[in-house]
């Protein structure tokens, strides 16, 4: 029995669950026979931001079919509009409706997991700042301009841009300034790296076409 004087406390909270395990207990749930994007949205709740871009750039780093780029820019270009606003994530019908069946997320994840433990031994709350609200506006901001780079139709251009996103994801994700700072630099090299890209691909079109006639 408790002493009735003693005042009530509650059990002190845990850390917060990493990604890998909200991903693994949502592709583990068998009440679902689909995982929508509405699902990950609502499950992932006020860390969303860092791991929805993570979720769907990371994609965009392994060998996928021709157009994912532009599938998965569209939600990432919504997400880092607001997250530059600051506004709350949310997704229109159209994007939050799509779907997959649970076994193929249930591979998705078994292909993320390993890069993800990986990178969840190494991140840790430091530089904190860089995780505030403000700080993340500002950081929106610059997603938001990877992001339509990402979708860009450029061939061999996504990969960078996809990769700045994912380590700026993890930042934000864990509060984390070191890995923040680093997804930055990679963002400012990925629009420089697409930036050339398509001056490349563009200067070689007007010269076969200048050639051509």
């Amino acid at each position: 029995m408790t002493d009735p004087d003693l005042p009530m406390t509650s059990p002190p909270k845990g850390p917060p669950p990493r990604l890998s395990q909200i991903l693994a207990d949502l592709a583990g749930d068998e009440s679902r026979d689909r995982i929508s994007v509405a699902d990950m949205l609502e499950t992932m709740r006020a860390r969303a931001f860092g791991a929805l871009l993570l979720i769907f750039a990371f994609p965009n780093i392994l060998p996928s079919p021709p157009g994912t780029a532009g599938i998965l820019g569209m939600p990432l270009i919504f997400l880092s509009a607001q997250m530059m606003l600051g506004l709350r994530p949310w997704l229109p019908g159209i994007i939050a409706r799509r779907s997959m069946a649970r076994s193929t997320f249930q591979g998705l994840v078994k292909r993320i997991a390993p890069w993800l433990a990986r990178a969840e031994r190494l991140l840790r709350a430091r530089l904190r700042m860089l995780a505030w609200p403000v700080s993340q506006r500002i950081l929106g901001g610059l997603c938001l301009i990877v992001s339509i780079a990402l979708a860009l139709p450029v061939p061999f251009a996504n990969m960078a841009p996809a990769i700045a996103l994912c380590l700026i994801g993890l930042g934000v994700l864990e509060r984390d300034g070191i890995w923040i700072l680093v997804g930055i630099a990679a963002a400012l090299g990925s629009l420089v790296y697409v930036a050339g890209l398509a001056y490349a691909l563009v200067k070689s079109a007007l010269f076969l076409m200048w050639n051509a006639f």
